[in-house]
């Protein structure tokens, strides 16, 4: 083992982390039905790309991967700030976030 290297973790290991990440994610996404659930399982792999990016930034040392971060956490503020807005317009429509009962709100 490097003495230079002692401390780091390997970027082999961001990777993983970061797809698992991902994955849970995703499965978030597809199995529940519950709005709120749907939008943290959403903000969960925008956290994972961040991750990524933030990584493979310091690894090649570059700074592009960060600038892609600080707009991707721009994106996700932008979808919490409309997603809440409309899941408490909903709300107050149907009393339920579930997205089953969306069908109930046809023009």
């Amino acid at each position: 083992m490097d003495v230079l290297n002692a401390g780091q973790v390997p970027f082999d290991w961001y990777i993983y982390l970061s797809a698992m990440l991902f994955a849970i994610g995703v499965t978030g996404v597809l199995m529940r039905r519950n709005a709120i659930v749907m939008f943290m399982s959403i903000e969960l792999m925008l956290n994972s790309v961040n991750l990524l990016l933030v990584a493979y930034s310091s690894y090649t040392g570059q700074i592009s991967g960060m600038v892609y971060v600080f707009f991707v956490m721009v994106v996700a503020a932008a979808e919490v700030a409309v997603g809440l807005a409309l899941l408490v317009s909903i709300f107050r429509n149907t009393n339920s976030v579930d997205i089953n009962n969306l069908k109930n709100l046809k023009w």
